[in-house]
């Protein structure tokens, strides 16, 4: 069934981006992740203009966001506090980016930007947690309890205050960085940032696995409505037709991701986010390094 979005201009299978939703749904709720990191490529994939993906993904991001969230608030499995921390930073990192996103769609050059931050961070983040999920699953096989990190420079830092739900007592100043470069990627990349938060949440900020997944799908709901309300408003490249779609899959999927998640170890979960960053990664850097069907494509004025 084909169904035609007015503001990406293309005709795409509804059926496909119901289905796409669900897949991205169900991850968010495993991963805590709000899954635009892959569904943003999906839509490049299947003929969606980077501009229109990323503004309109954020909407779908929201709604599974919120679905999976409300699965652990009722396991309480969210740091409030942290949650709160990591919000302030994040929406003053996406007020930042929304406006570099501007500039750089006004010189025609943020389809190449976008493509380019996914390749390069994916590829990173995806590599790192694959090493390190790869030696904590080899520790847990040999009978090695995996100690989480105590004490470390982040402990020395001002400007302290107590997260009980985290069992931490740290400095605010390291979440609220995380926040604004969380917040940076939402507006640019059309991510919810769980790719990059969740592993500074357990590795930078000591968090432990089950609070990390709740207290990221937190922020990441604030953090991604308030850039759609940018993008909306500055740019006009959110098509809500493609985003209803979206949101559909994404909210049923959600409430199943987390389900499964539950019955996972911390390690096993891990390893698959890795490996499925990576892919994503893999699959963009190849669109970028091979020649296209189609050496010459027609865009509107100012952002072609």
């Amino acid at each position: 069934m084909q169904i035609y979005l007015p503001i990406a201009e293309v005709s795409v299978n509804a059926f496909l981006l119901l289905g796409l939703g669900g897949i991205v749904g169900i991850l968010s709720g495993m991963f805590g992740v709000g899954g635009g990191f892959l569904m943003t490529p999906l839509l490049f994939f299947i003929g969606i203009p980077p501009a229109v993906a990323v503004a309109t993904e954020a909407n779908q991001i929201v709604a599974s966001s919120f679905s999976g969230v409300l699965a652990h608030f009722r396991r309480k499995t969210v740091d409030l506090r942290m949650g709160t921390v990591l919000l302030i930073g994040g929406l003053m990192g996406a007020a930042l980016g929304v406006v570099v996103f501007n500039y750089l769609k006004a010189q025609g050059q943020v389809d190449l930007l976008v493509k380019l931050c996914y390749v390069v961070f994916l590829g990173v983040i995806g590599g790192l947690m694959f090493i390190e999920s790869l030696n904590a699953i080899r520790k847990t096989s040999k009978g090695v309890v995996p100690k989480r990190k105590k004490h470390n420079w982040i402990h020395g830092l001002p400007f302290k205050m107590r997260f009980r739900v985290s069992g931490l007592y740290i400095s605010v100043i390291p979440p609220l960085i995380v926040g604004v470069a969380v917040g940076v990627l939402a507006a640019i990349m059309g991510v919810g940032g769980g790719f990059i938060m969740v592993p500074a949440m357990i590795y930078l900020l000591g968090m432990p696995t089950k609070v990390v997944v709740g207290t990221s799908l937190f922020q990441i709901i604030f953090v991604t409505a308030f850039t759609t309300m940018l993008h909306a408003t500055t740019n006009y490249t959110v098509d809500v037709v493609l985003a209803v779609l979206l949101l559909v899959g994404g909210v049923v999927g959600a409430q199943i991701g987390t389900r499964i998640g539950v019955k996972m170890k911390a390690e096993q979960l891990r390893i698959l986010l890795a490996l499925m960053v990576l892919a994503v990664c893999g699959k963009l850097a190849l669109d970028l390094l091979l020649q296209p069907s189609e050496l010459y494509s027609l865009g509107a004025a100012g952002g072609h």
